[in-house]
């Protein structure tokens, strides 16, 4: 017979918390392109005696400096970064191996007993580690594969996306059509387990974090952010990105390969294949990167138990910083300043 004793169940309760304190700690800084993540983090970092893991899909590889806004070692100050330079143009890169690779990481972090902090522009590489989603591979009906590949090749990328929202409306519009993997690994899923890729990742998005995490997005005015980006395009000219852009085509870089899709890469190497001016080039990377920061936005006011901070909230960074390292104490993923309650 219940008496209620479980529902105050001050036992159970404080088991609930004892299990929570028992999680690992981990800290997300994340934000649309251009918010300032790459300061914030470094200050965050050194407050909180952490170690910064990179969760961005284009700062992994080599030689990929200028245009994934990749922080230099100067800008660093001692704080170790992972998850940077660690693979060649030509690899293949893809959320699952980004989760290998980070969780890698945190276990190598947690051992030399300091946090783990998870900072990039990457919404699906995020929720993928702080939920530990499962990407279970097909099969393997390689026919398959080959015979979407040869419509890509031959009808274009945006006959297979229409395919993809016929049968999934929502992946079409979360999956870009120049994300031909993708944009195919959706489809395989679709075929093989007879529901939408969707489908399955919203089951996995209500996973329970395995980690005593808090997930910050630094964001700032609408306005402000995309002079931002406007500002930040015309400092990687200036910088040399179609130097950069040049010597990877040079290398035999091309189209076809996951890096090459990234902003700012695949805008100037239709220019230099003769497809553009150079001034179109640059009109669309801005255009293409505005809009990338709107579908970030989008991301992550998905997402679930997010601390924003709007940055023309606070004076400064000094001022940000003090109000998330309340939060990580609150959180318990910091433990509390002495008179703390």
């Amino acid at each position: 017979m219940n008496n209620g004793s479980e529902k105050h169940n001050p036992e159970g309760i404080k088991t609930g918390f004892a299990k929570e304190r028992e999680k690992k700690p981990l800290i997300i800084l994340t934000g649309p392109t251009a918010a300032g993540k790459t300061a914030l983090s470094i200050a965050l970092a050194k407050a909180v005696d952490g170690e910064i893991i990179s969760a961005d899909s284009m700062q992994v590889y080599r030689g990929m400096d200028i245009g994934s806004a990749k922080i230099r070692p100067e800008e660093m100050q001692g704080v170790p970064h992972h998850l940077i330079d660690v693979l060649e143009p030509d690899e293949e890169f893809h959320v699952a191996r980004f989760q290998q690779m980070a969780k890698a990481c945190m276990e190598e972090i947690w051992e030399r007993g300091k946090i783990p902090i998870l900072v990039g522009g990457t919404g699906f590489y995020i929720q993928a580690v702080l939920y530990d989603i499962d990407f279970t591979e097909n099969s393997g009906d390689m026919s398959y594969r080959r015979k979407l590949e040869q419509i890509a090749r031959e009808s274009g990328p945006d006959v297979l996306h229409r395919m993809l929202a016929a049968v999934d409306e929502r992946s079409a519009e979360q999956i870009p059509a120049n994300n031909v993997k993708r944009v195919i690994r959706a489809l395989e899923y679709f075929r093989e387990a007879g529901e939408p890729i969707s489908a399955h990742n919203e089951r996995e998005r209500q996973r329970l974090s395995p980690y005593r995490a808090a997930y910050f997005v630094l964001n700032r005015d609408r306005a402000e952010l995309y002079s931002r980006i406007e500002r930040r395009v015309d400092e990687m000219l200036q910088e040399g990105l179609l130097d950069e852009v040049r010597a990877l085509r040079d290398r035999g870089c091309t189209r076809g390969m996951v890096s090459m899709q990234g902003l700012g890469y695949k805008e100037l190497l239709d220019h230099l294949d003769g497809n553009c001016t150079l001034e179109e080039a640059v009109c669309r990377l801005k255009r293409d990167t505005r809009h990338f920061a709107k579908r970030q936005l989008t991301w992550f006011r998905r997402e679930r138990d997010v601390c924003w901070i709007q940055r023309e909230e606070f004076p400064d960074d000094a001022a940000i910083l003090k109000h998330m390292l309340e939060i990580l104490r609150a959180r318990g993923v910091l433990p509390k300043q002495n008179g703390e309650p």
